[in-house]
């Protein structure tokens, strides 16, 4: 029976090695709050004691311990809360460019599929986004396909973009 309680506390052990290094990288989180302004720390969920922790921490210029001190507070701080949300909200934040681009990227794609595919992927975009007008995106198609036969500019393709872009994207 002793073996079985030993075996148990073993599994359950984390190392002072691993401790430290979830430690470091909570520090690390900290840093990138304390490097955001306050639009867009208004995006990260957290709690009052943490936004103070950060507001304190914006406080302190030149004075490079305590700086290092109060992002070390925050890191403890940060051990209390939900750090896979604040993560996810600092990537979105970070990564603005790159979601945008692979938004129009897939904007570009669907007007795409619109020219080629015609009236079946009308209906299908029409499902999904019912403020279109069904009328307007039948005459932008067929002027886009027009223009591609007659190998002229894609004028009618650019303004299907610029019609779909505020409701699609």
């Amino acid at each position: 029976m002793n073996k079985k309680v030993e075996e148990v506390f073993e599994e359950e052990e984390i190392s002072k090695s691993q401790i430290k290094r979830e430690a470091e990288a909570l520090k690390l989180i900290g840093r990138q709050l304390v490097e955001l302004n306050k639009k867009q720390l208004a995006q990260i969920p957290g709690s009052e004691l943490l936004f103070h922790g950060i507001e304190v921490a914006h406080k302190i210029s030149g004075k490079h311990e305590a700086l290092r001190r109060q992002i070390q507070y925050i890191g403890k701080v940060l051990r209390n809360e939900d750090v896979d949300a604040i993560t996810a909200a600092l990537d979105k934040l970070n990564n603005k460019h790159q979601q945008l681009t692979r938004a129009t990227q897939n904007l570009e794609a669907l007007r795409d599929e619109l020219i080629a595919q015609g009236d079946t992927k009308i209906n299908e975009l029409l499902e999904n986004y019912p403020t279109l007008e069904r009328q307007k995106l039948r005459q932008l198609v067929r002027q886009a396909n027009k223009e591609l036969k007659t190998e002229k500019p894609a004028k009618a393709a650019k303004e299907l973009f610029t019609y779909l872009k505020p409701v699609c994207l």
